[in-house]
Parts: C-alpha cells; structure tokens; sequence
C-alpha cells in the first residue's frame, strides 16, 4: 500500500524520536527542522519505507541520514556498534558519492567530541565506485564501514562476491537517492532488481528510503522504490520552496530584430543578472552552447577565467570538481553548464539560475530552477531566456504548470530483458535457481511486474547455449539450464571474470568517421548518436557542406556531395532534448484556449508589431502567466497570425494538416503538438503507408510541434484520409519494426542491448574490446538472430527501446485511438505558403547550407508573404 503523509510531525514529536546526545547536537548546530524532517525523522525511526521528495537546500539528505545516525549513535552507546554495514546510500553519481562522504564525516566528528562518546566505537562510513583503489576496497572488506556509500554498478558487483556479500548480513537501511534520475533509465531497472537480490541473499528485507527532488507520478515512484509486495510512505515536501520564475524574451520584435541585436540583449540581460547576484548557474541544454555562451560572457564583457567557467560532460573529471569546488566556495561569479549541474552534486548557495532556450520538460525547468536559494527558506530564482516565438508559448506553459505544482510523468524502462540478461547470470553466479523462484523474485521489482514467462524462458534459452547457430559468432552459454528439474546455474570458469568485467547500463560510444562514398578521403566525424538518426537519402551538413548519406559500417559513415540539396537532419538533432508528452498536451490546451478567445473578439486590421497595447482580453488572460511584456506581445502576434492565415489554430484536440509548397517540394505538414518521441512514431507510421499507396520514397521532417512529409508531387485529400484511417486500424507497432528493419538506429542499439544482455563482450581476459569490432560482431549477430528468430529477446529488446523509449509509441497509439474515437479531430487545409506555425518547421536544418543570419532572412520573407496574404483576405472582407 501506498501512502502519502499528509500531517506534519510537531519538532517536539520529532526531536523526541531522537537520543538526547544527537538531539542537543542537531539542536545545537539547526534552529528548526526543515518540512521534510518534520515528516521523515519519526516516520524512519518507525521502520517504514519512505519516499521523499523535496527541492534541493531542503535538508532532504538529513532527513534520511539522522534517523540513521541516531540508530548507530544508540549502538555505540550500548558498545553493539559491530564492524558491519548498516546503511547503504546509493546514487548514481560518483561525485554525489563524495559530497555525501564529506557532509556526513563533520556530523559524526562533532557527535563525538560528546563525552558520553569519546571513548566509544566510531560510526565509520567507506566510499566504493569503480575509482576505489584496491588497497581501501581491502580495508572495507576487513572492516566494513557503518555507513557505505555506493553506485548502482558497483552494488551489482558487490552482490557476486560470496564473501563480501556477508559484510550485508545485518543491514537495515537503503537509500536511494536521485530516484528522478534512476527510475528514467535502465541503471534504475538493473538497481531495483539488484535491491531484490541483496533482500533475497540476506534472508530479510530492509528500509528503503527514496531521496528525489523532483518526481511525479509519486505512487509509481514510490513502487519503483519499494517493489511489488512493500508498503512505502510517501513525503511530499516538493513545494516547500517558493519559485520566483519568469520567461524573458530579449526584445519586443523577434522575427525582424537583426540576430546581433538580439544576441546584444540577451548577453546585456545575462551580464546585468550576473553582476546583480553573488553566484548565477546557467543552462544552455548542449555542449555546444554552453562554450559559445563562456566566450561571449568573457569577450564582450572582460569577465575573467576565475570569474566564470564552463561546466559539461566533455571536460576532465579534475576540471569538472575543480569547477564545482571553486563555485561552491564562492570564487566564481557564474558557471554555464549544459546538463551537468542539474543533479543534486553540491555547488554551495546559488543566487539564481538563467536557462537559455527551453528545457522540454516542466520537472528538468523546476529542478534547475530549484538550484537556486540553498536555504529552505530561501526562494528559488529563475529566468527563461528565450529567442523564438514557438519555445515562447512554451515556456510560459512550462512555468505556468509547474507554479501550479503540475509536473510531467517519469518514463519508466518496461521489462528490459538486456538488463535481465546480467542479472539471470548474476544470479546463477551464486548458486542454483530453480526457475519458478528466480522469475517470481524479478517480478518483485516494479520494471519487471508484468514480465512475460516466455521472455524470462526465452533468456534462459539463450543464456543456456541452446541456440546452436550462434556459437559460430563465439557466443557461449553462460548458465546451464536443465529442463527436466527446471534448475539453472554457473557454467565456465571464466562466467564470472565476464561478468564483473562487462556489468552495466551505459553503453560505449565512438566517434564515427565520414568518407566520401567509393573513395577514401575522410571529411570529419559525427557522434554515433547523430548516425542512428540517419536513413539512406538524408541530406545533412559537415564542416559547411551538404551531404547525403548512403551506407555505414562498424564505425564508418559513408556520403555522397549533395550540393544544392536541403538538409533534413540538424546537426543538433541528437543533443536536442524532447518536449514532453504532457507538457505537449497543456500548450495545445494554451493554444485552443487562446484561439478561443481571439475567434470571440472583433475582428480588427492587424499590422504585425504596430506597437499597439495587446487586447485588454489579452492582457487578462496573460497577466497570471510567468511572462514578460515582450513575451506576451510576441505570444499574441503569433497566435493572431495563424488564426487570420489559416482560420484554424492546432491544439490538443486538432490536428491541423497543412498541405504547401516549399523549395520545389510538396510538404504535408501534420501539426500534431505531442513531443517529438510521439511526432517520430506517428511520422514512420503515416509515411511507411503513404509510401506503398503513392508509390514514391517520402521524406521526413519532424520536431516536437509536428512532422512534414515531403514528396515530388502533392498529396489528394483522400489519400491522406485513408492514410489515417489505415493507421487507426493497424497495429503500429508492426509498421514501425518493419520501418526500423536495417535501419542505423536498430543496428546500434542492437549492439547496446547486445553488450548490455552479455551477447558480444566489451572486455575480455582484461583487454577492453573497441566499439568498432563490438559493432562489428553486432551486426554478424544482428544477421543471424533476425533470419533465425525475431522474438530473440535481445532483438525484441533492441526493437522496444526504439518502440518505447526512444519513441514513445504508447502516446502514438492513444492519438490514433483518440482520432479513430474522434475525440481528437484533424483538419486538411490548403495553403500557398507554409503557415506561421510550420515555419520553424520547413527550414529546419537551413542553418547548414547558410548563416543563422540568412535563415532568419528566409524566415522573414516567409512572415512577409503571411502577412501580405492576411492584409489580402482583411481588405476582402471590407
């Protein structure tokens, strides 16, 4: 059973859970409890399982760890205080690791300088990732620590080594922290089964403490915490902070500002918070722009390297902590950082946090946000500075929510059978299973609670040898599996150095060379993840020119010059972040509500930015918007200009089907406001049927706000009606895997799955295999599973991360079900130039071929044409 806590503990009722020696040291060291310590510190004393959620500077890491102290404080006391592991705190990051160490070490010293303790066995705490030297790992096996702090990868280790796993034998509490980030991604599907097995190996279970700042839903949160058959308190403390939050938009006029002016102001914006504030974090969402955003502050503004630095994934691990230290101690005036700083890492009192551009997400927009005011009482600054009139209504959608303590659901990974793979070999590591018990214990473990029988078998199958075919390709057993008594377990000698040498989630990438296609002149490199977007015929830019892409290999792109061509593919488009599917539904309410409005106003001439007051019906339903007067002025001229050109605005309940021309090209352009995840799945689907009716290649453009279809000739009505109709009546999923068949996305992340499920090794007999021969052997294997059987399950895993992860096919079919049910309506409308809201759309990747100066041109000849036919249809109606 789930359970929110809803009433506070009294600091007295709270305090009293507490031995007097750490109650007159947190009295002495905090004048109050913070809101979620008012709920945990008796809550944990009573041995439940608890989910906290709370903003950073919170105390929410307290609120765990001093219940917990308090336990070993009393052991100590009684000289009960064993070396043995009490408490195990587990996060995903290696640095989070070590702030937890330094924070909890002063606390315990000071308990210590009591006299009552001073002479009594220390609580003693033990760091271990996969940095720990060899020598400390030694220490801890001899002396285990009270406290032991851990990453998910390392737990998973720890839990095939017979006599270390002994040193768990007595523990009594888990925390998890960072759950937000964990229950997103496969490191949390392997972590809860993990939990599973330590529970299972020890013979008894233990309280799990779930640490989050952010996280919604909050009772799937607390099941992916606790599991199947546990009950879990929840404590929601999330809005115990109050936001001060704004959308900024640089200047009044976006679309015919020249670009420099616009860069001007917002650098003056940014330099002008900067000076005001002690410290200010920025985000910029990519590497790319965290760099160019460092350069500008320094050259236009003289700011030296000690006063602001750049902080993202791409940088040492010694200059990422040397930024962290520096600004955590006040050296710093500001730090830029892509999406490094977002997690809970300690970086000291943060004054504010700027974001540039929109972070796609009303949970990530509240947890950068929720860096700033380190105090719980404190508040919580932020700005959205953003350039483009489509991430303006979306932004001030996103603050709008979020204020209204709304936020977007975790996407949780279902059944991941790679991730199963590791632990069904983990498990046979440590003794025999009978395979009725071991699938009944993975089922415990939310991700997996609806696991098919026949996939768990199918695993088996593959991990026991017994497909023949795939020894050739040196793919071994690993278990054995006799059906006769159902049992599995170890099988080779060399199982386990595979095991502990190939662990893990994240899979290894590689820098993929470009050459031109039938030669063997190189032009640069692409990120792997960029290749896996690609399908043969994509045009897209490297080093200034334009090329289409024909084949790849193991770590091999190979082109064809394409000049004159359109790109179809940014260089962006894998660091792009996605909007998310609820955050999508609620600017397509905006839309429709605001469409509303302006149909219900009297027609008046409208001259774009005549510098006239918005409508005071406008202003009304704007003024509780977290937006500036540039924003809303901006908001309302796009808004009014789609109505006036079209007659019809897309929404949540309208898809609005635009049929133009655009670059010699016919573009059917589907408005479907659902994310990009959702526009991906809808756009393979609806494309792959129009290709086989019309017979002809179609080409795809897609963003969070829509997709287009571009063919040589214009589509009929009627055939885009029976496209729909078709797709409302298939199975898509069918249609998306034959679509992905032999595409660069299923072959790559064949390979991840293949790595992750112990199918083709990234370490052997201590020599680290390239990703180029690891891609290599997928691709043979990806050969060979597909002719022999597509329910392979690392195949079938490969195709649902796709299916489900990477694309969000589940929202795709409720849109089809939604139009089939006619509770979402769609529109086909004809235009003679691509409509305000498709503009963002149909020049996607002009940036390429011409200068960001160039596109805008392009963008506002577009504008121009638009308002000229508006002027057109307004003096017709005179």
């Amino acid at each position: 059973m789930i359970k929110v806590l809803n009433k506070q503990y009294s600091d007295k009722e709270s305090l009293k859970t507490l031995n007097p020696i750490v109650k007159n040291w947190f009295i002495s060291k905090f004048k109050e409890l913070t809101p979620p310590q008012k709920f945990s510190f008796k809550t944990i004393k009573d041995k439940k399982n608890v989910l906290i959620t709370a903003p950073t500077g919170s105390g929410k890491t307290l609120s765990a760890f001093i219940p917990i102290i308090n336990k070993l404080v009393e052991l100590s006391i009684n000289d009960v205080l064993n070396d043995e592991i009490k408490c195990l705190y587990i996060s995903p990051l290696r640095a989070l690791n070590n702030d937890i160490y330094k924070n909890l070490v002063l606390p315990i010293e000071d308990l210590y300088k009591t006299p009552e303790l001073a002479e009594k066995k220390k609580i003693t705490i033990g760091v271990r990732t996969g940095d720990t030297p060899q020598n400390e790992r030694r220490k801890q096996f001899v002396h285990p620590p009270s406290i032991f702090v851990t990453t998910p990868e390392s737990l998973a280790i720890m839990l095939n080594s017979p006599k270390f796993i002994q040193k768990f034998v007595n523990l009594e509490y888990v925390i998890v922290d960072e759950l937000h980030e964990l229950a997103n991604s496969k490191r949390g599907s392997h972590l809860v089964v993990s939990l599973e097995r330590l529970s299972d190996s020890i013979k008894h279970d233990f309280v799990r403490i779930g640490l989050s700042a952010t996280i919604y839903p909050l009772d799937k949160a607390a099941r992916f915490l606790v599991g199947t058959k546990r009950s879990c308190v929840v404590i929601d403390a999330s809005w115990s902070k109050k936001i001060n939050a704004k959308v900024i938009s640089p200047v009044r006029d976006l679309i015919y500002t020249n670009e420099s002016e616009i860069d001007t102001a917002m650098y003056n914006i940014i330099d002008n918070i900067v000076r005001k504030k002690r410290t200010t974090l920025i985000f910029t969402n990519t590497r790319s722009g965290t760099e160019r955003l460092v350069f500008n502050l320094k050259k236009r503004f003289g700011y030296k390297d000690e006063e602001v630095s750049a902080h993202h994934g791409s940088l040492s691990r010694e200059e990422r902590f040397s930024v962290e230290e520096n600004l955590k101690n006040g050296k710093l005036r500001c730090v830029v950082s892509s999406t490094s700083l977002e997690l809970g890492i300690d970086i000291g009192s943060i004054d504010n946090v700027i974001q540039i551009n929109s972070p796609k997400s009303i949970t990530r927009a509240l947890q950068r946000i929720g860096r700033s005011g380190h105090g719980f009482k404190d508040t919580a600054n932020g700005d959205l500075i953003i350039n483009n009139r489509d991430d303006l209504i979306e932004c001030t959608v996103m603050l709008y929510d979020g204020l209204k303590r709304k936020l977007d659901s975790f996407t949780m990974p279902e059944n991941p059978l790679d991730v199963l793979a590791q632990h069904i070999v983990g498990m046979g590591l440590n003794k025999i299973w009978d395979a009725k018990d071991a699938y009944n214990l993975i089922k415990k473990a939310y991700p997996f609670r609806n696991l098919d029988k026949k996939d768990f078998l199918g695993l088996i199958k593959y991990l026991a040898g017994e497909y023949v075919s795939l020894r050739e390709r040196s793919v071994y057993g690993k278990i054995w599996f006799d059906n006769t008594s159902n049992k599995f377990g170890k099988r080779g000698r060399l199982t386990r150095l595979i095991y502990y040498t190939n662990i893990g989630t994240i899979p290894d990438e590689v820098a993929i060379n470009v050459y031109i296609w039938g030669t063997k002149k190189k032009i640069g490199n692409i990120e792997e993840e960029f290749l896996e977007k690609l399908k043969k015929g994509d045009v897209f830019v490297l080093g200034g020119k334009v090329y289409k892409f024909q084949r790849s290999s193991a770590a091999d792109c190979f082109v064809l010059p394409a000049n004159g061509e359109k790109p179809n593919i940014p260089p962006w488009f894998s660091e792009q972040l996605p909007l998310s599917y609820e955050l999508a539904v609620d600017i397509g309410k905006f839309r429709r509500e605001f469409s509303s409005l302006i149909n219900n106003m009297p027609k008046e001439k409208f001259v774009y930015n005549n510098q006239k007051e918005v409508p005071k019906k406008v202003k009304e339903y704007l003024i509780s918007m977290p937006t500036d007067k540039n924003s809303i002025a901006s908001i309302y001229e796009y808004m009014i200009e789609q109505t006036y050109f079209t007659g019809k605005v897309p929404s949540d309940k309208l898809i609005l089907i635009e049929k133009t021309k655009y670059n010699d090209k016919e573009y059917t352009i589907f408005h479907s406001l659902f994310g990009r995840r959702v526009n991906d799945a809808l756009s393979r689907v609806f494309a792959f049927i129009l290709s086989d009716k019309i017979g002809e290649e179609i080409e795809l453009v897609i963003n969070d706000n829509g997709f287009a279809l571009i063919s040589n000739k214009k589509i009929a009505d009627n055939t885009i009606k029976s496209v729909i109709s078709s797709a409302c009546n298939q199975d898509i999923r069918k249609i998306i895997k034959e679509n992905i068949k032999r595409t660069e996305i299923l072959r790559r992340r064949f390979r991840h799955a293949a790595a992750r499920g112990l199918m083709i090794l990234r370490n052997y007999k201590g020599h680290r295999i390239r990703v180029e021969r690891q891609q290599i052997n997928a691709q043979a294997l990806l050969r060979i599973i597909s002719e022999m059987d597509e329910n392979f399950p690392i195949l079938k895993e490969a195709y649902r991360e796709i299916e489900e992860d990477v694309m969000d096919i589940v929202n795709a079919s409720g849109i089809l079900r939604g139009i089939k049910d006619k509770k979402i309506k769609y529109s086909i409308i004809e235009t003679p130039i691509p409509s305000p809201f498709s503009h963002n759309l149909v020049t996607i990747g002009e940036t390429d071929v011409i200068s960001i100066k160039n596109k805008k041109e392009y963008v506002r000849q577009l504008h121009r044409l638009v308002m000229e036919k508006i002027s057109e249809k307004q003096n017709a109606n005179k």
